[in-house]
């Protein structure tokens, strides 16, 4: 069996984002202000998205405990997960910081995370659905 055709799959992918998110936002807490001297990034928006990230973390972990996953939700997170990802892009293309190369990094490493988490948690839900709909044939 696949690993993509696994029905834990999608809480899986679901476990991982929170288990980052969790990681990322509490450093971003617990760090803000070595953060913000090392990244450039403003402390107030490190602690912003610091507090979000952990507030998310424990949504996903719900969405993955659950027997079924929440389909309506996920696709949220995943639509959630693009804009974040063009949120920091905009962020580095604004010009509204002065950045410095860790902190492209580690605004780029968030985009590179969000767009694999929302692409995984994208193929979950359709081979979910092509499952259900398997299913019920």
């Amino acid at each position: 069996m696949s690993v993509f055709a696994s029905p834990r799959f999608l809480p899986n992918v679901m476990w991982v984002d929170a288990a980052s998110c969790a990681a990322t936002g509490g450093l971003q807490v617990a760090f803000t202000g070595a953060l913000a001297e090392l990244t450039g990034l403003p402390a107030p928006l490190l602690m912003g998205t610091g507090v979000f990230l952990l507030v998310y973390a424990a949504a996903a972990a719900f969405m993955a405990s659950r027997r079924t996953p929440p389909r309506t939700l996920i696709g949220l997170v995943v639509a959630g997960n693009f804009g974040w990802a063009v949120a920091c892009i905009t962020l580095l293309v604004s010009g509204m910081f002065t950045i410095t190369a860790l902190g492209v990094a580690w605004v780029l490493a968030q985009v590179l995370c969000v767009l694999v988490l929302a692409e995984l948690q994208w193929t979950g839900l359709r081979r979910t659905r092509v499952r259900s709909g398997m299913s019920m044939a």
